[in-house]
């Protein structure tokens, strides 16, 4: 395989604006995940920038972006927009969606995925769940949860995703497996999924992976302790702050 790390970004956001600049200890947030997905080893990073203002800012810093629309519908049509312009040629054949706004996710999650696609060649995507017995997150319509058919207590196929509380347990103190935003997609997986229409479980649930599944493809899973937090209000900015200046970098 070669993959390549592409980070969704546009300025556009309702609970917070222009969060992809929003300053994280002297440097625009974006900059921050790109520095972050650096350090898992994977020689290119890409941005798939839906403004002009994300684009020179992480040229700026040294790192490829590239201009796409900003009316695509999503964060996966917005990496096929972004990985046909920078890559006509295929050199790329594994294409890793990181998320724009995880400024303090762990760099070891982008290896554990890839690891899922290496480990299922009838995978066509890859990601990750996190366990949980946590009785708020279970209620948490915010908390996408996967079900999933493990094969050996680490890993397996992703049969559906439900902000529900589910998988049931009759007493109550049953685990939990929170999706973690990320994805790994054959490229072409990623081509046949932004090709085709949204799904009736995708607009009932507002959950885009359900597309996948209801068209055929195949999404496994690992299991991993972190449950890296993404910045959508302003109180989740100042953690990520917080984060920073605790950890001096």
């Amino acid at each position: 395989m070669k993959p390549i790390i592409v980070i969704p970004a546009r300025l556009a956001a309702s609970r917070l604006p222009n969060k992809p600049l929003a300053d994280i200890g002297g440097k625009p947030m974006i900059v921050r995940v790109v520095e972050r997905a650096r350090l898992c080893g994977i020689d290119e990073v890409l941005v798939a920038a839906g403004d002009e203002e994300i684009v020179d800012v992480v040229k700026e810093f040294g790192a490829d972006a590239v201009l796409t629309d900003p009316a695509l519908p999503s964060g996966s049509d917005r990496i096929k927009a972004a990985i046909d312009i920078f890559d006509k040629d295929y050199k790329y054949d594994t294409i890793i969606n990181l998320q724009g706004d995880m400024p303090t996710f762990e760099p070891s999650l982008i290896n554990d995925a890839l690891e899922v696609l290496e480990k299922y060649p009838q995978a066509d995507i890859a990601t990750l769940l996190s366990p949980s017995n946590d009785a708020g997150e279970k209620r948490d319509e915010n908390v996408v949860k996967g079900i999933i058919s493990l094969k050996d207590d680490k890993s397996g196929e992703c049969l559906y995703f439900t902000r529900a509380n589910s998988p049931w347990c009759g007493s109550g103190d049953g685990e939990i497996y929170r999706h973690v935003g990320l994805y790994v997609y054959r490229r072409a997986a990623l081509e046949k999924f932004v090709s085709l229409p949204p799904s009736s479980l995708e607009k009932r649930e507002k959950l885009e992976q359900l597309r996948a599944l209801e068209n055929g493809l195949k999404i496994y899973a690992a299991l991993v302790k972190d449950f890296p937090k993404g910045v959508d209000t302003q109180d989740h900015l100042e953690i990520a702050r917080e984060y920073y200046r605790k950890n001096n970098v």
